[in-house]
């Protein structure tokens, strides 16, 4: 790193694979309509193709990514993994039958399975302590910059030539960015010491080193239960205003787009700015409170969104959610950073990413597109919104209280072993 604004290109490069990932994972919302009505599908098996398709290769493949990432390039899987999402995104667009389009869509979930672990274990090499909290605020935003352009291209390409042609345009840029990574991005050295002791580790020692760690389990818990209530509604809500309030498809992916683009933004860096400013014991427990209290912040606005029969004054309310609930993301990326230390980060990130997305991302759409098949008989068009409704009530009310947990065994666990080495002891604050 002899050019100091060097990590800040490392920075632009990850951010933007974090974008495309975002984009050609959600783009898919906003097609469904179109894609229910050529393939002639009910909303069980949309919610197959939108969450369960890649979810358990995104998660499991995620391991093996974690530990080789420790241990060998992480250019050239980020590399390998971005070129390859986004080839069979763009392979989605040729699907000729439902059956296809599964199959490519779980192609893209084994690509993008090996983005994250080195994405973010990378970055702390790049960047101290002291500055990783802002970094990972940074890496966050791409979510709901991901996000808008996702449902403002998906929108609008989609109403003038299609749902294929859109999930084909939308994977060509990954393809040039995973060139762009492979040919510039240096590979540096690693900071954590101990190197040598630690990459002679077994996967099942570490891994069972990683789960003993104070706070671990239950802030990956808390992730779980908050991205179940995530998933649920943000593959359904463009449907629910398309269905129940007579949105087209353009106009509703703009109003997502500045949604969850504007909200997201503003609520990912100030999720980051508050909790690395409130965390003055360095213990990690504000991170975890900022979560817990944004989320808890929502549950009174969820009704306003999905009940009130004036779409206006409902994404009005909508936007208050969505600047909220990305409050959870950098202070989460943080401190999983934070909870496994130096040498485990990609390891701790791949584990949390497996247990989400086994359980949230197929639960999550498929227990409102449950509710919403058997509902609709009794509730018309409004049965989705009541689905949604009630798997985001649920889960994020579960979540702020797991974060509450996380937060109370933080500060219990730094007033008795301060000044301890956490990753050996199974303590928070190594990162």
């Amino acid at each position: 790193m002899q050019n100091s604004r060097y990590p800040f290109y490392v920075l632009a490069l990850l951010w933007a694979a974090a974008l495309l990932r975002f984009v050609d994972l959600q783009i898919v919302a906003v097609l469904l309509e179109s894609i229910k009505a050529e393939f002639r599908l009910d909303d069980t098996r949309l919610a197959l193709l939108g969450g369960a398709a890649f979810a358990l290769f995104y998660g499991v493949l995620g391991l093996p990514v974690a530990w080789l990432a420790e241990r060998y390039c992480r250019r050239t899987l980020i590399a390998a993994a971005v070129t390859l999402w986004s080839l069979m995104t763009m392979l989605c667009g040729q699907a000729s039958s439902f059956g296809n389009l599964l199959l490519a869509r779980i192609g893209v979930g084994i690509g993008e399975a090996g983005g994250y672990p080195p994405t973010t274990s990378l970055l702390a090499d790049y960047f101290p302590p002291a500055k990783r909290g802002r970094a990972c605020a940074i890496i966050a935003s791409a979510i709901p910059i991901g996000v808008l352009v996702g449902f403002a291209a998906g929108g609008l390409i989609n109403a003038h030539y299609g749902w294929r042609a859109t999930l084909q345009v939308v994977g060509l840029p990954g393809v040039l960015l995973g060139l762009l990574i492979l040919l510039t991005l240096r590979e540096p050295r690693r900071l954590q010491a101990g190197d040598a002791t630690f990459t002679g580790m077994s996967f099942l020692a570490s891994s069972r080193q990683l789960w003993r760690s104070a706070g671990y389990p239950t802030l990956v818990a808390a992730a779980c239960l908050f991205t179940l209530g995530a998933t649920g509604s943000g593959l359904w809500i463009p449907s629910y205003f398309i269905r129940h309030h007579g949105l087209s498809g353009t106009e509703t992916g703009i109003w997502m787009a500045l949604l969850y683009g504007g909200g997201g933004l503003a609520g990912s860096l100030l999720g980051g700015w508050l909790a690395q400013r409130a965390d003055r014991d360095g213990s990690g427990a504000a991170y975890a409170t900022v979560c817990r209290w944004s989320l808890a912040a929502t549950l009174p606005l969820l009704p306003f969104v999905l009940l009130l029969p004036y779409p206006r004054i409902a994404l009005c309310c909508h936007a208050g959610v969505t600047l909220l609930m990305h409050m959870n993301v950098g202070p989460v990326l943080t401190l999983i950073q934070k909870l496994a230390g130096e040498r485990q980060r990609a390891l701790a990130h791949a584990w949390s990413l497996l247990v989400s997305n086994v359980v949230a991302l197929p639960l999550g759409p498929l227990a409102v597109g449950w509710f919403s098949d058997r509902l609709t008989p009794v509730l018309g068009s409004a049965a989705l919104g009541y689905g949604i409704l009630a798997v985001m009530t649920i889960s994020w009310a579960a979540a702020a209280w797991l974060f509450n947990h996380t937060a109370q065994q933080l500060k219990v666990w730094r007033k008795a072993e301060r000044g301890e080495d956490s990753l050996l002891l199974g303590l928070p604050g190594a990162g």
